[in-house]
Formats: C-alpha cells, sequence, structure tokens
C-alpha cells in the first residue's frame, strides 16, 4: 500500500517526476509528511512552520478570522510556482479521506466559503470563516502546496471550538483602590471576527472611546476604557459592562459586573454619651465614637482642660465614673487620614441649679417669710387688745383721801 501510494503521488505530480535531482532524503522527508502520523514522524517542522492558535473559539451565527503563518525552509520550495493554501478538516490523509479537503486557495474548492485573507507571497494564510455553526468544531490542518512541495501541518493542528452562548467581557481595575486617586477601568471582550466587533455597553460614561486590537498571538480584543477619580462614594460601587456580539438573525449579549473596593480616610466622625443629658457625681457614663473610613478606622479620646488637651483613652467606648464635668472629643484614624468630632459637654447636678429649682425656693422662702410676718402680727394684735390690770391705790380730793367706796 505504501508503494502505491508513492506510485499515485508521482503520477499525479509531474513536477516531482521531472525532478531528476531530487535526493532520496527529500523523498523520505516527503512520504514522512504525508502519510506517517505526527508522533511517529517526529513531526518534520525544520523544513516548514506553521504558526496557528492550537485551540480557538467561535461564536455560532459570527464569522471566525484565524491568525496564520507558515515558514518554509526547502530547496524545491524556491522556484517561482504559485503557492496554493488548503485547509484539511479531522484528517490529512486526503487519498483515504478526500472529504478532508474543504478549501483550496485558488478556488477550486471552497465547502464553507472561506476567505484567505493573507497573502501567501508573504508567507501569511489568514484565514476567515464565514457564518460558523457547531458543526464546524473540529480539528483543521493547513497545506501548502508549492511547484514540486508540498507539506502538511501535522505538528501544528488547529482545533476550533463553536459555541451558542457568547463571552463574557471582563473588566480590569487596578489592584489596591484609593481615594483622590486616578485610575482607568477597561471593559474587554474576545473579538474573533475583527470584521464583526462586539458592541461594548457600560454603567459608566456611555461616550468612552471603543478600539479593537491586535494580541500578540494575532487574535483580536475590543475595548473600551474610562479614567475616573476615586472618591468614597465608590466604593461599593457597581460597574457593568455589557459585550452584544452581531450574528446572523439578531445578535447575542453577556454581561459582567465587578464592585468596587476603595479606601478612603475617616468620614461623619461623631460621639455621643449614655446617659444624656445631667449625671450625678459618681455615676458612670460611657462615651461612644462612630465614623465611617475604609479600612475600619482606630479610635483616641481627647478631654479639654484649662491645663491643656490630653489624651485619655484608646478605643471605640471610653467608660469612667464622674467626678466633675468635662468637654471631650474622639479622633479617628486610618492609614488615609484622621477626623475628629464635635466637643461634647458632660455635666453633673451640681454644677447646675434649674430655674424650676430657683422658683421653688423663692416660693419657699415667700411662705417662710409670710407665716413669720402673719405670727409677728398675731402676736402684736394679742398684747395690744389686753385689759389693765385693777389696783387698790386711794383717790385724793382736796387733800382728803376717799375710797372708791365713798
Amino acid at each position: 500500500m505504501f508503494l502505491s501510494r508513492l506510485r499515485e503521488l508521482m503520477e499525479n505530480s509531474e513536477s516531482l517526476m521531472a525532478a531528476q535531482s531530487v535526493t532520496m532524503l527529500t523523498i523520505s522527508m516527503l512520504l514522512s509528511v504525508f502519510f506517517l502520523p505526527g508522533n511517529l514522524a517526529g513531526c518534520p517542522s525544520d523544513f516548514m512552520f506553521v504558526n496557528v492558535p492550537r485551540q480557538i473559539e467561535a461564536l455560532s451565527g459570527s464569522c471566525l478570522q484565524i491568525p496564520c503563518s507558515f515558514k518554509v525552509k526547502h530547496d524545491d520550495y524556491n522556484p517561482p510556482n504559485p503557492i496554493l493554501g488548503i485547509w484539511l478538516k479531522n484528517t490529512i490523509d486526503i487519498i483515504s479521506n478526500p472529504n478532508s479537503l474543504i478549501f483550496k486557495s485558488d478556488g477550486s474548492v471552497n465547502i464553507y466559503s472561506l476567505n484567505m485573507i493573507g497573502n501567501l507571497n508573504e508567507e501569511n494564510c489568514t484565514t476567515v470563516f464565514p457564518d460558523l455553526k457547531t458543526s464546524y468544531t473540529d480539528t483543521y490542518y493547513l497545506r501548502i502546496e508549492k511547484g514540486a512541495f508540498r507539506a502538511n501541518a501535522i505538528c501544528d493542528p488547529l482545533h476550533i471550538t463553536v459555541k451558542d452562548s457568547p463571552w463574557s467581557p471582563s473588566i480590569n481595575v487596578p489592584s489596591d483602590l484609593k481615594e483622590h486617586q486616578s485610575v482607568t477601568v477597561t471593559c474587554s471582550a474576545f473579538t474573533p471576527c475583527p470584521h464583526s466587533p462586539p458592541q461594548l455597553t457600560w454603567n459608566l460614561q456611555q461616550d468612552s472611546l471603543r478600539q479593537t486590537e491586535k494580541n500578540t498571538d494575532g487574535t483580536f480584543t475590543t475595548k473600551i476604557q474610562e479614567t475616573i477619580t476615586l472618591s468614597d462614594t465608590h466604593d461599593g460601587y457597581n460597574i457593568r459592562c455589557s459585550a452584544r456580539y452581531p450574528v446572523i438573525g439578531g445578535n447575542k449579549t453577556a454581561e459582567t459586573e465587578v464592585t468596587l473596593s476603595v479606601s478612603y480616610a475617616p468620614r461623619n466622625t461623631s460621639a455621643s454619651i449614655s446617659p444624656s443629658g445631667l449625671v450625678s457625681a459618681g455615676s458612670w457614663v460611657e462615651l461612644s465614637c462612630s465614623s465611617r473610613a475604609k479600612p475600619p478606622p482606630r479610635f483616641t479620646w481627647f478631654r479639654i482642660s484649662k491645663y491643656g488637651t490630653f489624651n485619655v483613652s484608646v478605643g471605640q467606648v471610653f467608660s469612667f465614673c464622674v467626678t466633675e464635668r468635662g468637654e471631650f472629643y474622639c479622633m479617628a484614624t486610618n492609614d488615609l487620614g484622621n477626623q475628629r468630632s464635635s466637643v461634647i459637654l458632660l455635666s453633673i447636678k451640681e454644677d447646675q441649679v434649674s430655674e424650676f429649682q430657683i422658683l421653688n425656693i423663692l416660693k419657699i422662702l415667700s411662705i417662710v417669710l409670710l407665716c413669720i410676718s402673719i405670727i409677728i402680727f398675731e402676736c402684736w394684735f394679742r398684747f395690744s387688745k389686753k385689759p389693765k390690770k385693777e389696783t387698790n391705790e386711794p383717790i385724793y380730793v382736796n387733800n382728803v383721801m376717799m375710797t372708791e367706796a365713798s
């Protein structure tokens, strides 16, 4: 069977029959390329190398551009003969399976309506698959022919997977976000067909610049970017990006969402006291500090006195026994800054006499004074109304003593 294949090959190739100077080594190399599987042939890539992705995905109803290039180092490749690019499906054995041949660059065969847009003279075999179907999922091989030279890329198979569902876009946000920082947010989507790129939209500015870029491996990515200046309000903000792929008969859409985590200095720092209002000397009070910050803040308590301001406690809550009045405030601090609360006043009952108490005292004093006045008046009145005491002293009339009876 080996000899019959060789005979058929030589009969179908007039150039090979005319090339009397072809060495047996060259013939053996060609035979190994045509007839032996890659693991047995040792992948003779020393005279032809093809650069295609080993794995690539496509979307049904859309197109797929396959980046492809090749490099040939062989004497039979030099004559100025036209180059023929061929795509084979599933197998490289055309003789045993002629249905594997799906495309020839001369237009004689084109089962899937492929378009080899690369210039073969420049060793560019880039090819576009239009309107893919899931049944196109398979392994493909490139074959190059030029004059007496024929070689299959058995070492560089291309496996295409056709999906029904689109790829979710990716959102790239720098790590370690901080307030006041300007960052560039990027939403990107895999673009199997740069001739029909996905439409990207998000909940940032809708006029963000869209561009399709070529990757180092020859594939393409479509992206939009926006530069924003971060603040504390961006912490927990959800960025949603949607990629809409145009396909035959409509569109297919996928969405991605990420949540921003932004560090910021303390905000809305406040202090409270419990119990509120006047407190009794010797009782316990609790001062509490709150603040919004990321990372969570550290809390420090200060007391203001006539001798200055002093650090009196560390922690969110400060509890102590009241001995005298005072003014207090707290400070919230993290790596990005600090913020102090307003001052709270601690007052004890002995320090203040209310108006109500003053009125009560005045009422009591008025009642006491009124009672004293009434008692004094009553005593005077009784004393002034008391009858005179009777006496038996004689009464003299004309120097004559007379008694009361006479």
